[in-house]
Formats: C-alpha cells, sequence, structure tokens
C-alpha cells in the first residue's frame, strides 16, 4: 500500500517564506546589476553551466568522492528489500544502492531526479542500528528523493553562487580601476558590494532552507515507516558515535554535510544559522511532535 507523504502545514509555510526572501534578495542583486549598467552574461552562463555539470553528474561525483561503492541485490540482500519496499511506499522508481567503507555512521541520498537517484549508507551505520532504525534512515533519504531536494537547492544557489563568484574574483575581472571614469569604478564597486550582501543572505537562507527540508525528510520517514521513534532513536545513535569517529574522518566527509542525515563535523558543534541540518533536539522534538499525531491518527 503507498502512503501519501502529507505536508505540514507550518513547516511548508516557513519553507515558503525563505524561498520568497530568497527570491526578493535575488530580484535586488539582479536590479543593480541591471542598473548598473553592464554586462555580466559571461559569469552567468559560466555559473550556468558549473551548477549543470553539478546536477547531472551529482550522483557519480558524490560516490566517487566518497568513495562509495554500488552494490547488487546479491551483494546486500537485506539492504536492497528494505529499499525496494520503501521506495514502493513511496511511489518512487527504486534508487540504486550504495556502500561506503568508513567507521563513520552515516547515510546520505544524490541525483538528480528520483529516476537517476542513489542511496548510500556506511558500513558504520550497518553495524550500529537495529534494522527497523535503518529502515528509518532509509525512509528520511527516499524522503529526500521524493521532495527532490537535490533540485530545489541546486536552483536556489544559483544566485548565490553567481555573488559568490563575483566577489571572489572580483580583483581579477573587476578591479583594475586604471583607465576607467568615475561613474564606471562606482558602478564596479557597487556591483561588488551588493555582491558581497547577497552572498551573506543567501548563505544564510539557503541553510535555513536546507534545514526545513530535513524536517520534511524525517516527517517522511516517519509516515513511511509509521514509526517516528526508530528514527529519533537512529538520530541518537549516529549523534552519540560521532563524537567517536577519528577527527580526520570527520574532516574528510564534511564537504558533504549537506547529504548526510547527521552532519560530520570535527571539533565543537557549530551554531544552528550556519548548519544544513538542525539540532538533534529540535528534530528529536518535532518527531516526539509527529508521534504524538500519528496517535491520533489511528
Amino acid at each position: 500500500m503507498r502512503r501519501q507523504i502529507g505536508s505540514d502545514a507550518g513547516l511548508t509555510a516557513r519553507m515558503f517564506l525563505t524561498m520568497f526572501l530568497l527570491a526578493a534578495v535575488y530580484l535586488f542583486f539582479l536590479v543593480v546589476l541591471w542598473q548598473a549598467g553592464v554586462s555580466y552574461t559571461g559569469i552567468i552562463i559560466f555559473v550556468g553551466i558549473m551548477l549543470a555539470v553539478q546536477y547531472y553528474f551529482s550522483d557519480r561525483m558524490v560516490l566517487w568522492s566518497m568513495g562509495a561503492r554500488e552494490v547488487s541485490p546479491a551483494e546486500a540482500p537485506e539492504l536492497h528489500a528494505m529499499v525496494e519496499r520503501l521506495a514502493a511506499l513511496a511511489d518512487l522508481p527504486k534508487p540504486r544502492v550504495a556502500i561506503v567503507d568508513t567507521p563513520m555512521p552515516n547515510a546520505f541520498a544524490t541525483g538528480r531526479n528520483p529516476a537517476n537517484a542513489v542511496v548510500a549508507v556506511t558500513t558504520g551505520i550497518l553495524a550500529r542500528l537495529d534494522p527497523p532504525e535503518l529502515e528509518a534512515v532509509l525512509g528520511h533519504e527516499l524522503s529526500h528523493i521524493k521532495n527532490r531536494d537535490m533540485t530545489v537547492l541546486t536552483l536556489a544557489s544559483f544566485f548565490a553562487t553567481v555573488a559568490s563568484f563575483i566577489v571572489q574574483n572580483f580583483f581579477y575581472w573587476g578591479g583594475a580601476f586604471a583607465g576607467r571614469d568615475r561613474d564606471e569604478r562606482n558602478n564596479t564597486m557597487l556591483v561588488y558590494l551588493v555582491s558581497l550582501v547577497v552572498w551573506v543572505l543567501s548563505y544564510f537562507l539557503i541553510r535555513a532552507l536546507s534545514r526545513y527540508r530535513e524536517f520534511a525528510a524525517d516527517r517522511g520517514a516517519a509516515i513511511l515507516t509509521g514509526a517516528p521513534g526508530q528514527l529519533a532513536s537512529a538520530l541518537i545513535k549516529i549523534s552519540n558515535t560521532m563524537a567517536r569517529v577519528p577527527e580526520r574522518d570527520l574532516r574528510q566527509a564534511e564537504a558533504f554535510n549537506a547529504f548526510f542525515i547527521i552532519p560530520a563535523l570535527s571539533g565543537n558543534s557549530i551554531m544552528e544559522l550556519f548548519s544544513t541540518h538542525p539540532s538533534l533536539e529540535r528534530r528529536l522534538a518535532y518527531l516526539r511532535r509527529l508521534e504524538r499525531e500519528m496517535e491520533g491518527w489511528r
């Protein structure tokens, strides 16, 4: 029986507001570029190509970077059976399955759409979670696929990447003021300052959007499995084990935190404002609320 991953009205409203603010920031950015009377077509095309490559080849790049190996049903029958069952419940094509040989307990999903998706788990998470907990984690990753989060975050980051490119390369392509008249110099500096503001604002807004989509994936897992408590238990185990993972392994994986179910953090935990994920405490509180709601549905 297929299970519909219903929406949380409050969560949906917060995601909409965040995307609205991002759109407003980006519109302001475009207006300033237009008013400055300068053409950044080349930069936009370059960034567009860069993000398109990332979008279309993200599954291969992430799997290669993480050292993940795709496994067949014969190699991992129980894992494949879980993924197949959850994909059927979510009305999704079964994604490819991969395993990463690392003691760090984690999981992630990647791919530009449901037809080209991959779900990967680490050997660390396979060793530490009970089957119901692992199923809840896989439900979370399949919910990311169902919600097309890779597409949403790639589109949301487009103009942020343009602004970042302008700021980081300003003194290469626009920093030579010699020979320019005063108005042109002022316009160039204005574009730089506005790009810097857009970069900073979008940085925080995109991370807020990412955190909301983690909540949405937690909700999807709870509904697919019917057991929010199992996901809560898995998150606690993963988080507690992360503190014992060698710091070298955590540093190597930090670049992929946006993909993971729990971010790999070396040293002290960073402030949630800067994180791609909500705090463990907030996620557990959300799952407890979902559990109460689901008890009322029965």
